[in-house]
This record gives C-alpha cells, sequence and structure tokens, in this order.
C-alpha cells in the first residue's frame, strides 16, 4: 500500500483521496486545519487507548491467579465480590441520576420497533436495510413459515386467502371496529374528520384517533394511514390490482412500519482488514448520508437499480399535508478499542486505533446528512460502541467524541453514543457506564452471545463451562437482562433512549419468532435485533400488542436484580459426562466455527447464514464465533477433551461444511488439503490458542489471516 505523509500521520493514499475528495468536499471545512487536528487527536488519544488495553490484561491475569487459588473451592460470594473490587473491577457505584442527553430523533426517544443489523461492506444490504422502514404484512406472511403450505412456484390463491385472514385478525385486534369486524367490511371511505368502514351499514373505529391520514379522494381513497403505539401501518386500496380485485373492501396490501432504527455494521458482520475494504464501508455509509447510494441488483433474471426509498406523504381529513421518513434511522456501529488498521501509521510507526478512525470518518460522512435530512432531523450522529470495558472505557468514547466535535466544529454532544451492554465489567457496573456518557447516551443493548464469551474467557482457570445450551438457563443470564433494564429505567432512558435485546438467529424460523420474541417488548426493550427486514415487519406486530412505554412504567416498581446472581460463575460442579456427550458438544461448536471461519477468510464475508449439523440456517458473525471458540478452548484447558480428539473432529466437520457448501461455485474446499488452508488452520488456532486472544475476541487471528489470504489472490 502506497503512503502519503500528512501532519504527523502516514495515510494510504486511497484513503487519503477518498477523504479529500469525496468526503470533505461539500462540507465547510479546511482540509489542512481536518488533518492537523485528526493527528493531533490521535496521537493524543492513542496512549490513553494503549492504557486501557495494558489495564484490561493486568485484571484478567489477577483474576485467573485468584480462581487458580480457589480453584478446589467452594466460591463465597462475598468474597468474591470483595476481591474483583480490590482490582477495580467493580468500582464504587455512587447515587442516582437521570441521563440529560438532548437532540434525540423520535426514533429513538419515542417510537418502539423492531432495529436491524447489517453490514456496511454490502450496499444492497444496507439498502434493504434503510429501505425497510416500511414492508408488506401480505409478502411477509405469504413467504415464510408463519402460513402453513407449501409456499413456493406461482402464487396460490388459497395461501393468499390465509395471509388475507392472518392480516385482518391482526386489523381486528390492534384496530376494532364499532359493531363490525374487518372481515364483513366492503368499502372504505374518508368521512369530514374519521374513517368510514362500510359493510351494511356505516362503522367508524373504535378510537378514531388510529386515523392519521390517506392518499386519494375521500370516497375512494387508494390508502388509509393507521397508527397504533406510536408506529403506522397503511392499507393500500386497489381493486384493479390482482390481490384487490379477490377482496370485499379492495384491499391490495397492508405496509408495515416495521424496523424504525438500523445499526450499519463497521464491526462484527464486516471483513474489514486494510485501507481497500475500509474505503469500501465508509463509501456505503457516505452514500447513505449523501442519499445517493444506489447498487444494481439481479432478482428473478431482471437487473435493476436499487435506491433510497423517498419520503412518504398524505393528506389528512382537513387538505393538510403528512410527510413520514421512509427509511429507517441509521446508527453506525464503530468497532471496539481493541484493533488497529494498516491504513494509517503514526509518527512512531504504529498503527492507528480503529475505533479512533472510524470515530472521525463515519461523522464526517455523517455530516452531509444534516442539510439533506436523509436520517437525522435533529443533526444527530449516532455511533454504537460495543466492546468497552466498565466506565473508564465509556469516558475514552467520550473523549473521543469530543475531539472529533472540535476538529469538525461541531456542537458538545452532537455524537450520541450507544453502549453496547456486552462484556461483564461493562455489566457490573452499568450504572457508572451510563454516568460516564449521561450527556450523550441513546442506547444501551444486552447480547447473549459476546456476554457469553467474555464470561467464559473471565472465569477460564475456574472450571470447565456448562454446556452451551444449558447456559440459556444459567441464573446470571436471567439477572443480566432484567437488570440491564432495571438499570437504564432507573437512569431515566425512557422516553429519551432505546433499551434493546438480542437478535433471533433463524431468519427461516418466523413462526417461531412469532411465537417467542413478544418476550423482547414485554420485557421493557424498545427494540431488539431481527436479522432481514421481513422479520422486522413480522417483530413489527409484538410493538402493536405490547406498549412498550407503559411495561416500563410498571417495571420502574419492581424489585431490582441482584449484583450477586450476576457473579455466578457457569462452570460445571464435577462433571461427569459421557464421551458422547462431549463430542456431540465439540462438534456442533466445530462446525458452526468453520461454517463461519471458511467463508470470512477466503470470501471476505463477514455475517452469514451458516447451516448448522440439522441444516437449520443461523446467523452467525464474530460474536457467536467467539462464544464456540472459547467453549472449546475452555474444555480444551480444564482437560475434558484432547487436542488430538479436537483436530479429529475439526477435520470431520470441515468434511460436513465442504459438503454443505458444494454448490457455491466460490468456495474453496478444506478438507482437500488441510495443510496449506488457511481458513481450517484459522478455525483451528482460534480454538487450540483461544485462552491467549485477548478478551476471547476473534478479530486479531480473523483480521491476520484474512490479510494473509488477499495477499496471495
Amino acid at each position: 500500500m502506497k503512503k502519503t505523509t500528512i501532519m504527523k500521520l502516514n495515510v494510504d493514499n486511497q484513503l487519503l483521496n477518498f477523504i479529500n475528495d469525496e468526503v470533505i468536499q461539500g462540507l465547510d471545512l479546511d482540509i489542512n486545519k481536518f488533518w492537523e487536528g485528526f493527528s493531533n487527536s490521535v496521537h493524543n488519544l492513542t496512549p490513553l487507548n494503549n492504557k486501557l488495553l495494558k489495564k484490561r490484561i493486568e485484571i484478567q491475569k489477577k483474576i485467573d491467579d485468584w480462581h487458580r487459588s480457589n480453584k478446589d473451592k467452594k466460591i463465597d460470594k462475598s468474597e468474591y465480590i470483595k476481591f474483583l473490587k480490590s482490582i477495580d473491577y467493580i468500582v464504587e457505584e455512587k447515587g442516582d441520576f437521570k441521563i440529560i442527553t438532548s437532540n434525540v430523533d423520535d426514533e429513538i426517544a419515542s417510537i418502539a420497533g423492531p432495529q436491524l443489523v447489517v453490514p456496511v461492506d454490502n450496499a444492497r444490504y444496507a439498502l434493504n436495510a434503510a429501505n425497510a422502514r416500511w414492508g408488506s404484512l401480505y409478502d411477509a406472511l405469504y413467504g415464510t413459515d408463519v402460513i402453513e403450505g407449501n409456499r413456493q412456484g406461482p402464487y396460490n390463491p388459497e395461501r393468499g386467502n390465509k395471509v388475507r385472514l392472518y392480516a385482518r385478525d391482526f386489523l381486528n385486534q390492534i384496530f376494532p371496529i364499532n359493531n363490525a369486524n374487518w372481515n364483513e367490511i366492503t368499502k372504505i371511505e374518508v368521512g369530514d374528520s374519521e374513517l368510514l368502514l362500510i359493510n351494511k351499514n356505516q362503522n367508524k373505529l373504535k378510537n378514531k384517533n388510529q386515523f392519521v391520514g390517506f392518499k386519494g379522494e375521500k370516497n375512494n381513497p387508494s390508502s388509509i394511514l393507521l397508527k397504533n403505539n406510536n408506529l403506522h401501518i397503511d392499507i393500500n386500496i386497489d381493486r384493479n390490482s390482482s390481490i384487490g380485485k379477490s377482496d370485499k373492501a379492495g384491499i391490495s396490501n397492508i405496509i408495515m412500519e416495521s424496523a424504525v432504527s438500523t445499526i450499519i455494521d463497521n464491526e462484527d458482520s464486516v471483513t474489514a482488514v486494510d485501507a481497500e475494504d475500509k474505503i469500501k464501508c465508509y463509501r456505503n455509509w457516505l452514500g447513505l448520508m449523501k442519499g445517493d447510494l444506489e447498487t444494481e441488483v439481479e432478482k428473478n433474471g431482471e437487473k435493476f437499480i436499487r435506491k433510497l426509498n423517498p419520503d412518504r406523504k398524505y393528506k389528512k381529513t382537513d387538505g393538510s399535508d403528512i410527510f413520514l421518513h421512509g427509511r429507517s434511522l441509521l446508527l453506525n456501529r464503530n468497532v471496539g478499542h481493541l484493533m488497529t488498521s494498516p491504513a494509517i501509521h503514526l509518527e512512531n510507526g504504529a498503527e492507528i486505533p480503529e475505533g479512533i478512525m472510524d470515530a472521525f470518518v463515519s461523522t464526517l460522512c455523517a455530516m452531509h446528512s444534516f442539510k439533506n435530512k436523509k436520517n437525522s432531523r435533529t443533526e444527530s450522529v449516532y455511533i454504537v460502541k460495543p466492546k468497552m470495558h466498565g466506565p473508564d472505557e465509556v469516558a475514552f468514547t467520550s473523549s473521543i467524541f469530543e475531539n472529533v466535535e472540535k476538529v469538525l466544529g461541531l456542537k458538545t454532544n452532537t455524537i450520541k453514543v450507544g453502549i453496547m451492554d456486552e462484556e461483564r465489567r461493562t455489566t457490573i457496573n452499568l450504572k457508572e457506564c451510563i454516568r460516564q456518557a449521561k450527556e450523550r447516551i441513546v442506547f444501551i443493548n444486552t447480547g447473549f452471545l459476546d456476554r457469553t464469551g467474555d464470561e467464559m474467557h473471565t472465569s477460564f482457570e475456574m472450571g470447565p463451562m456448562i454446556f452451551k445450551a444449558e447456559m440459556k438457563k444459567s441464573k446470571w443470564l436471567n439477572t443480566y437482562e432484567d437488570r440491564n433494564v432495571d438499570i437504564g429505567l432507573s437512569c431515566g432512558f425512557s422516553g429519551k433512549a432505546q433499551i434493546g435485546k438480542g437478535m433471533w438467529a433463524m431468519p427461516d424460523k418466523m413462526a417461531d419468532m412469532l411465537k417467542q420474541k413478544n418476550v423482547h417488548p414485554a420485557s421493557g426493550a424498545n427494540c431488539a435485533w431481527v436479522p432481514s427486514p421481513t422479520a422486522a415487519i413480522l417483530h413489527a406486530i409484538h410493538y402493536h400488542k405490547v406498549n412498550v412505554f407503559e411495561v416500563q412504567k410498571q417495571i420502574l416498581s419492581r424489585k431490582k436484580a441482584k449484583l450477586e446472581n450476576l457473579l455466578e460463575i457457569p462452570v460445571a460442579d464435577r462433571p461427569n459426562w459421557s464421551t458422547e456427550d462431549i463430542n456431540k458438544e465439540l462438534e456442533n461448536n466445530a462446525q458452526g466455527i468453520l461454517g463461519y471461519v471458511v467463508r470470512w477468510i477466503d470470501q471476505g464475508i463477514g455475517c452469514s447464514k451458516v447451516p448448522d449439523i440439522n441444516n437449520t440456517g443461523l446467523m452467525e458473525d464474530r460474536a457467536t464465533l467467539r462464544i464456540s471458540s472459547q467453549h472449546m478452548a475452555n474444555w480444551l484447558h480444564q482437560k475434558i477433551c484432547t487436542k488430538d480428539q479436537v483436530m479429529k473432529i475439526m477435520k470431520k466437520m470441515a468434511k460436513i461444511v465442504d459438503q454443505q457448501n458444494k454448490n457455491d461455485k466460490k468456495y474453496i474446499p478444506m478438507s482437500k488439503d488441510f495443510d496449506n488452508s488457511i481458513a481450517f488452520k484459522t478455525a483451528c488456532d482460534l480454538v487450540f490458542n483461544g485462552k491467549d486472544q485477548p478478551s476471547g475476541y476473534t478479530e486479531p487471528l480473523l483480521h491476520k489471516m484474512r490479510i494473509e489470504k488477499k495477499s496471495i489472490r
């Protein structure tokens, strides 16, 4: 990579040109002053970054030593807590406070709904996610297993009728009609001030305030806009359409407001290991912020250009206009504090901390949206920050953002922060973490996978971890989920910031999602992650049925989750597992690791649907990889299995993964040459060297081996 020295930075030429010619152009910024401020900030912040990473290592060493010393003893919880306080793992919890974040968009503050997470390096996925603010309920039902029966082949009228009945049932539950139901309605009109629903009689909604607006003529509207729990639905009416002509009322579709917010991900779901990769990520984000991102898509043999959806326009009964945002509110997930990037080198030759680079460039790009209002209408920049360990690291993130604001001439607290509550030290000190960002925080969430990965790595020396499936039943997990909500609400999040929950990992199992994922809004969470726009449409049903803000009021009075339950370490008590059960668990972990890593290393795919042993497609990213690799590494270290045993299983599962991917023309089989397969070697290293990886993270090994793979293309 050719580089140019500018100020005290040695910058990849492609990145330099991209920032100067594409990002800064159109902004009221002096290029030289930007690079001077950026360079000074990076050189001032990097030593602090390194100091925090060193503290992680020091704390982990002390915990390892303590566990080794107490391995054969029953843990006294009070002594354990005392020890964790003595090494600054648990900090002093101070008095109550409320967050004071201002200029927050409604999608964050007052609308509860589904949230997508999408890799920024795939323009098609990013556009699909941004446009997933609105989607067809009919299509989502017809194309998934929510409706039983065959959904392949040409349109099936019988299946279509089942979709219609399901949708009518939804309307009857959420938008009930006085003295009638939606199945009986034959015509829809707009009166002087309310909606008229006609069968033999003229009927009205039980709650007339649910009717918001319409398109077309009052006596013959083409769409009706309804609202419940701050979420809209748009009932399309077209008696000439293939669907509408067979419907009593001429209803041709129901469009749901669904993915209210989306995290555009630069982190766990991408493979950005060098300047070339980072530019691709940044360029897509810039296009989203400018509103001009587009990509060619081929579907059913036809090619077309996908762009961002426009805003939506309706009329009120008095003739005035209503404008609704046509796209999801976009948050940018930067990388954490650990990783560095070869795209820029510092004065001393060291690589730039990638998270600092992300903060500057992603904010620069977002400034374009201040003019066109394609994203935030409050001129805020939303950055989600993962993998922070404790309050000091949150405070450091705020310092990064303060530097960015100063260099770019932005108002203080323009950059809002989302705290990913996915590391054990952050969970235990969540209240104090929030305090460090109380003027800019807009989001906290829980994530079972990364949180479990850190749980295992932190207590690696304590003993063998329980089976992965049992983790979801462990005491610490329920405490973690409840305590996150308790603390967020006690700090004043309701009506100001999001409390989020984790991903539904099975994109083909939508019937199961509808049965189970209602627990997230019922838990008081403003948003929860879904794997696709289709899943967002269906998950939106839950937010119509549950008023999250009312639930949050009730939760405020419940008994708070206890800290000591959060510290219940999930180790097995004198395990006496059979060889068969051990091998099954190892095979399950190995299959997931190999299925994900082979695409990451060989094809640069950071998030994908990977079939498990039973051929059920599961969404995999670095969080799933972390938990699986740490689990196997722990069992190796605790002598539950041997290295030879694990290697034999890795090779066995590699052959199965090769078979599962046989129809992928770009796929490179691992089992043909284990010794020279970089992907297979990476997967093995993640397990056999798992204990030595910082906090159990997979990025250092993945990045190293992906760079090696790219160098021999």
